[in-house]
């Protein structure tokens, strides 16, 4: 039995792949509605579910194996991910199922779209959540009760959307701006809503491991696990659990392949779990049994995105704004569709990261834009997701119009048959 004196350590993965677009030129708007690139979506989840997905669920496994109970995680797996998993590497996705039936993994809610729908259109957010809760039914048997935001952006008013759906245990963003002197090692509770219990990720000690692992000019490299819990055994005593946030990919994938940090991962598992100092515990856990130390006020939007931790890597330009907006200029029209085809690019049409693609900063933020973007520029990435756009638009009103008619036809002979 694990003591209550040590410390809680909670890590949570985040599993997200976009479905990227094909070049989707001017001429192709009403005449194809074909948007996205197969053979680059297969590819590219091919290579993170085998390089860094399949190997970084079985050091888990090991670990759980070999420790029990004392090994707790936590991931959160967009729909996008779920489905392409399904598709293109299933015996990856089946790895994710066998870690969760251990019963030492905890699955969250988020948009089914990882979208940032939350921001203007909540009932549209409301049916992603609700389609991504089916979604984790039917894949892994049960409806997750803790709840992350894409990429952790997060308000009050946003914390209030997520009570309103059921869910009391969120994990976002310690932004600087957001906790002022406060430190992101406590539990929190809503400021309007003090059953919602606030986990806020640690972005310092998570960059280490994400961003700054593989850069050999870092004062820091190598990283190594007795290094990092040196870390975490310095913190202040009366801050009581530090929360890790991290895109499961970086692990083995992109730049940070071959660094060695999959074998990280599974040293400092296995020095936190021998630690006298620390335990691991999933999100849900911490929250249950860690009481918060204050209510957190959170008035503008936070996000655990580039240095500003704000909406800027999505929402920070022209470009982006004009996307976004348009986008969502037929949300009404969707709510009402039952048209599959048009629902599910609807879903892909929102997912973030075709907004983050456009992106036009020039810090070391910009690099990692333009890193992991498949276009050659902002503008390129502008101007084909608005081509896509225009041809779904046209779709979504060209719905409309035939449903509206069907409707007044049908009121119509009603009519005439009185």
């Amino acid at each position: 039995m694990l003591n209550d004196y040590k410390k809680t350590l909670c890590l949570l993965f985040q599993v997200h792949q976009p479905y990227r677009l094909r070049a989707y030129g001017f001429f192709d708007i009403g005449a194809k509605h074909d948007y996205y690139d197969e053979s680059l979506n297969k590819q590219i989840m091919k290579r993170v579910a085998y390089n860094c997905y399949k190997p970084a669920n079985e050091i888990l496994l090991r670990l759980i194996d070999r420790y029990r109970d004392a090994v707790r995680i936590t991931f959160s797996l967009s729909g996008t991910a779920m489905d392409q998993l399904s598709r293109y590497a299933p015996d990856v996705l089946e790895s994710f199922v066998k870690l969760h039936r251990t019963g030492n993994v905890e699955l969250t809610g988020e948009s089914y779209a990882h979208s940032l729908a939350m921001l203007s259109h909540p009932a549209e957010y409301r049916r992603q959540v609700a389609e991504h809760s089916n979604r984790m039914e039917s894949c892994f048997g049960f409806r997750p009760s803790a709840f992350i935001t894409t990429n952790l952006v997060y308000s009050d008013e946003i914390g209030n959307l997520v009570t309103s759906m059921g869910y009391k245990t969120l994990f976002t963003e310690g932004a600087r701006q957001a906790l002022g002197w406060k430190s992101s090692n406590h539990l929190y509770s809503g400021n309007s809503n003090p059953d919602l219990k606030l986990l806020l990720r640690n972005f310092q000690l998570s960059d280490d491991i994400s961003l700054r692992f593989s850069t050999r000019d870092w004062n820091e490299w190598p990283l190594t696990a007795d290094k990092f819990i040196s870390w975490l055994n310095a913190i202040d005593q009366n801050e009581e659990i530090v929360n890790l946030f991290m895109d499961y990919g970086s692990l083995g994938e992109s730049r940070l392949s071959g660094t060695g940090k999959l074998a990280f991962l599974g040293s400092l598992l296995e020095k936190a779990v021998k630690s006298n100092r620390w335990q691991l515990k999933t999100i849900s856990e911490a929250a249950e049994t860690i009481h918060p130390v204050a209510n957190l006020s959170i008035r503008d939007v936070i996000s655990c995105a580039d240095q500003e931790h704000d909406l800027s890597a999505w929402l920070g330009n022209e470009l982006q704004q004009e996307a976004f907006n348009n986008l969502y200029s037929v949300s009404q029209i969707m709510e009402e569709c039952e048209d599959e085809e048009l629902l599910s690019d609807w879903n892909n049409l929102q997912t973030c990261d075709h907004f983050y693609y456009m992106g036009t900063k020039s810090t070391a933020d910009g690099a990692m834009h333009r890193y992991f973007s498949p276009y050659s520029s902002p503008f390129e990435a502008f101007v084909n997701y608005m081509n896509v756009l225009s041809d779904f638009l046209i779709r979504a009103r060209d719905y409309k119009t035939r449903h509206d008619r069907m409707v007044a036809c049908r009121s119509l002979s009603g009519l005439i048959i009185t």
